[in-house]
Order: structure tokens, then sequence, then C-alpha cells
């Protein structure tokens, strides 16, 4: 950097990160043994850290390390973040009586001297009557800073200030961690929810699977006691009747109804199967043409009707059979339950 039209070298260490380039590098300054970071510096903290807004504006690829390290240059040149400590003063040597040559020059200077303050105080508009101190020599050591006005105290040991920084940078990391670490695992908790009320769902659809079968089985096993009650029936009737199968009997003498319902359900039955066969026969004349279209009409409706009610009629007498047969389970039943 130049400071003053003097070149002096600023010791900064430039820490890449596996995001670089998409991320900013890290940019500390690293004082010597006789130097110290100038306290309340704009762009450098206590630790040497520099925050400069071309690090905070950082866009890959237009930022580089170029770049970077020209704006490093522009802003300590424009204010330095270090300086130089004050040595503590060497006791002078004992004058020793100047020649006549060495008198007269230094009168000759002395009187210069004088001049120059008189000139200068006599013209209170120039630089608001205040005298302003010369800058540092053009010989001034190269990578040494100029020294502070201030008494500045003493800074930290080298090895003090890296590992600050590091600690500074861990920390830096672990928070940003941390925050990657939250983001993952508030993904993987709505995950989880979802899945959980997936679960929650699949569960009611199969506890009503497991209602329906339930009762389908309670279904199954009523009619499986009907279908034994009507076994142990037929078995009965057949003792029974063993004796007369032998003989010659009429068909329609075979099947003789137990109750009245059993009767009329019988009725409405044969109906209804013989209703049945009549319209299979209307409906191949028809086809035939062995009768004519009106009168098959006028049959089948009336036919049809007919076949209704017997319909109708059974479906009653079918349920009034189940209530009967139903009462007989209990019946029977209630002995054992006892």
């Amino acid at each position: 950097m130049y400071y003053q039209e003097v070149m002096y070298n600023i010791p900064v260490i430039i820490w890449l990160l596996e995001s670089y380039p998409r991320q900013a590098p890290c940019a500390y300054v690293t004082p010597t043994r006789d130097m110290i970071i100038k306290r309340g510096h704009p762009h450098v903290n206590a630790s040497g850290m520099v925050s400069i807004p071309y690090l905070q504006t950082w866009v890959f690829p237009s930022s580089n390390l170029v770049d970077l390290v020209r704006n490093l240059s522009l802003l300590f040149g424009q204010d330095p973040p270090l300086y130089t400590k004050q040595s503590a003063p060497q006791p002078r040597p004992s004058p020793t009586p100047p020649s006549h040559t060495q008198s007269a020059q230094m009168n000759q200077s002395h009187g210069a001297h004088i001049a120059s303050s008189s000139s200068l105080g006599h013209n209170p508009n120039a630089h608001g009557g205040l005298v302003r101190p010369p800058g540092p020599p053009r010989g001034y050591p190269y990578n040494r800073l100029p020294p502070s006005p201030q008494r500045i105290p003493n800074s930290d040991d080298p090895s003090e200030v890296f590992r600050r920084n590091a600690i500074n940078r861990l920390v830096e990391s672990l928070h940003t961690d941390m925050i990657e670490l939250r983001k993952a695992t508030e993904v993987e908790m709505d995950g989880l929810f979802n899945t959980q009320a997936e679960l929650r769902q699949r569960e009611e659809q199969l506890e009503k699977g497991l209602r329906e079968m339930q009762d389908e089985k309670e279904g199954l096993e009523q009619q499986l006691q009907l279908i034994l009650t009507n076994t142990d029936v037929l078995e009965s009737w057949l003792r029974n009747n063993e004796d007369k199968i032998k003989t010659n009997v009429d068909i329609d003498d075979v099947f003789e109804p137990c109750d009245a319902l059993s009767r009329q359900m019988l009725e409405c039955t044969a109906a209804d199967l013989a209703i049945e066969d009549i319209l299979y026969s209307l409906d191949k004349a028809a086809q035939e043409g062995s009768i004519p279209v009106d009168a098959y009409l006028k049959n089948v409706r009336t036919l049809s009707r007919e076949q209704f009610f017997h319909r109708a009629t059974a479906a009653k007498v079918r349920a009034a059979q189940m209530q009967s047969q139903v009462a007989s389970m209990a019946a029977r039943a209630s002995p054992y339950v006892s």
C-alpha cells in the first residue's frame, strides 16, 4: 500500500474455504512483533479479521483475489490498520563542544528555522492558524509504518492472535453447520410427520376392514347354524320316511310342507317357475311367428304382473321363516348358555 506517497507492506493472510470461489475468502491482518492493530479501525477488528464491502458483496465469477488485494491496498492506504510500537527512548550521549565551523552552521540553521516559523506565524489564514506537522521522510524504512501519535498499549502475542482468529473461525463454521443441520432435521421431521399421518390413515382403513370382516364372519356363522338346523330337519325326516321310500309313492305326495308358511312358500315358488316356463314358450312362439305380436304382449304383461306378486309373497314368507328359525335357534341355545 502507499501512505503519504510512501510504500509500506501490510502482513495479511487470506484463507480459502472449501466452498471457494462460491463463498468469499477470509482475510486477517497479522501484525509482527513490532506492530499493533489500530483500535476502532472501520475495516479491521481487534482480532485482525478484515471486513470490507468487497468481501461482503462477493459474487462469483466477477470477484477474484486480485481485485480483493487491490481493494485492501486502497482502503489500507487511506487508513492504515497497523502502527509500529513506540520504542523506549535511548539515553543521549553527552554533547561534545562544537567546533567553530559547526557552531556557524548551527546558528545559520537555527536562524532559518526561526524565520520559517515567523513567516507561518504571521499568516493566520494558512491551515487555520495551526502549523501542519511534516510528513514522514522519504527515507523511512520499508515494511514499517509511521509511529502512532497516541500511546497504544502493547498488543497480544502473535500466537495468541492466531489462536483467537482460529477460534472465531471455528465458531462461525460451527454455527453454519448447526444451521444446516437444523434445516436438514426440520425437513426430515416434516417427512416423518407426513409418514405418521399416512400410517394413521392406513390404520383406520385396516380397522374398518377388520370390523367388516368380523361382521361378515358373524353373518356366515348365522348361515352355518341355519344350514345345520335344516340338515338336522332333513335327516330326521329321512329317518322317519325311510320305509316309505321303498314303496311306490306319487311324486306330489313326497314333499309335504311342515307348516302354513312352508306350504305358501312352495305354492309361490311353483307358480313363479311355471310362469317362467310359460314366458319362455311365448318368446319362442313369437320368434317363430306362431302368435301375433299384440297377443304376445298382452299375455306377457298379464303373466309378468302375476309373477311379480308371487315373488313378492315369497320374499315376505322367506323373511317370516327367517325370524321363526332365529327364534327356534335361540330357544335351543338357551339351555346351553344357562
